[in-house]
C-alpha cells in the first residue's frame, strides 16, 4: 500500500485528505483486500478527510460515495482513482482544475495567507 496527503482546493475549499492505494506485493495482504472485497491491483483508492479529532470522519473507496451534491470530494477521488501514481506527496488537487473550469491551479493554502 502506498500513501499520500493531497491537499484538495476548490472555490473556496480546502481540505486536507489522506489517499491510500489499496494494492500489495505481499501474499497475505492481497488475501486479505479480496477478502474485503477489492480485486484487481491498482483500482481502489481508499480516501479519507483529515479531521484531527473533529469527529467528522469519512473514509471511502467509492469515489459516488461522496454524495450527489459533494462535486469537491467526488472529483478529487475520481482524479486520484485514475492519476494515483502522478500525484506527488502533498501535492494540490485543484477540483476547478480537473473540471476543465480553469486552466491555472490554486496554490497552496500553506502559501496563499
Amino acid at each position: 500500500m502506498i500513501s499520500k496527503m493531497v491537499e484538495v482546493r476548490d472555490r473556496g475549499t480546502f481540505i486536507p485528505m489522506l489517499a491510500v492505494k489499496l494494492d500489495s506485493e505481499n501474499e497475505q495482504e492481497q488475501w486479505l483486500l479480496r477478502q474485503a472485497g477489492f480485486y484487481g491491483a491498482n483500482e481502489y483508492v481508499l480516501l479519507a478527510k483529515i479531521s484531527g479529532g473533529s469527529g467528522h470522519f469519512k473514509c471511502t473507496t467509492d469515489p459516488f460515495d461522496w454524495g450527489d451534491n459533494d462535486r469537491t470530494h467526488a472529483a478529487a477521488h475520481r482524479y486520484l482513482t485514475d492519476h494515483f501514481d502522478e500525484v506527488a506527496h502533498g501535492e494540490v488537487l485543484d477540483v476547478e482544475v480537473i473540471l476543465g473550469e480553469k486552466y491555472a491551479p490554486k496554490i497552496s493554502q500553506r502559501f496563499a495567507g
